[in-house]
């Protein structure tokens, strides 16, 4: 059982309770093990990082510096995360003078980042790792005629790998058509669900939830399935407020792929959190295999 160091975020345990939950359950059942990385803190965010550039760097280095203690990889199952951790790992290892700041600060906490693991989203995990044909192989109830919009958001693809395509990608696809499931194909995939634009500009991001939603729909999706609690949250929470804002009847559920994934494998729903959705995937999900 290959194991990592698992960096929930702020948000997995508590909002996003059925991706915590759908996450221990998969990774259990695929034979990998997610240790939650002791004392984490929090990332910053994406908006810190354009407050302050050093102090968000430490942010993220310390959770970097406490997996690097561990001598494990660091997963994170937040694409915002996944991105900010990446990024500090990366630019602290390209950046002496960085890293040598980042240090002095780190040291009051006994740490120190030496720029020797790697930090991985889970949906990486599972297919690079643990492999399609692998999962394939333990998929004992396949999600045969349910179709499925896969969505990467913008923050996933950000950090540029090599031999990734980060404009046509298909690993989101793969992973669902080895699951047994119908990956939909719909054009909206890679734009960004409006985050925290809510804030400051809810029009605007009511347009762009609708824009994603709507072409799930048209494009014939009975699920939306996504790899980060933010957009599962404005995708789902504020649909009936772009119904209302748009005159619009969009009703579509909105689960992570850990739970597709776990459905798949024979887990039992509520092991998974299904059920606590505000667009219940009941209706959808009793007709799978049939």
């Amino acid at each position: 059982m290959k194991e990592y160091a698992y960096y929930p975020g702020c948000s997995v345990e508590k909002m996003a309770l059925s991706y915590h939950m759908s996450a221990m359950e998969t990774t259990r059942a695929l034979g990998i093990q997610l240790k939650e990385l002791e004392d984490w803190n929090c990332c910053g965010t994406t908006a810190y990082f354009h407050v302050d550039q050093i102090l968000s760097h430490a942010l993220c280095a310390r959770n970097l510096a406490i997996a690097e203690r561990e001598k494990l990889d660091l997963v994170a199952v937040c694409a915002g995360c996944y991105k900010n951790l990446y990024f500090a790992n990366a630019h602290l290892k390209n950046d002496p003078d960085l890293a040598e700041h980042v240090n002095v600060a780190l040291s009051e906490d006994q740490l120190n980042f030496a720029g020797t693991i790697a930090v991985r989203h889970l949906i990486e995990v599972f297919i690079q790792d643990v492999g399609l044909e692998a999962i394939q192989a333990k998929v004992s109830h396949p999600l045969t005629g349910l179709h499925v919009a896969p969505y990467y958001g913008c923050q996933i693809l950000r950090p540029r790998k090599d031999h990734e395509d980060v404009e046509q990608p298909r690993f989101f696809e793969d992973l669902l058509t080895a699951i047994g499931a119908t990956a939909v194909e719909y054009p909206d995939r890679l734009r960004c669900c409006g985050s925290s634009l809510l804030l400051t500009s809810r029009p605007a991001a009511l347009g762009m939830l609708r824009t994603l939603l709507q072409s799930a729909v048209d494009s014939g999706a009975a699920v939306i399935a996504t790899a980060c609690p933010l957009c599962q949250v404005n995708l789902e929470c504020y649909q009936n407020q772009v119904n209302h804002e748009f005159g619009t009847d969009l009703s579509i559920p909105v689960l992570y792929f850990t739970q597709l994934v776990g459905l798949a494998l024979g887990i039992p729903p509520d092991k998974l959190g299904i059920g606590k959705e505000l667009v219940l995937p009941t209706p959808v999900l009793s007709s799978v295999g049939r």
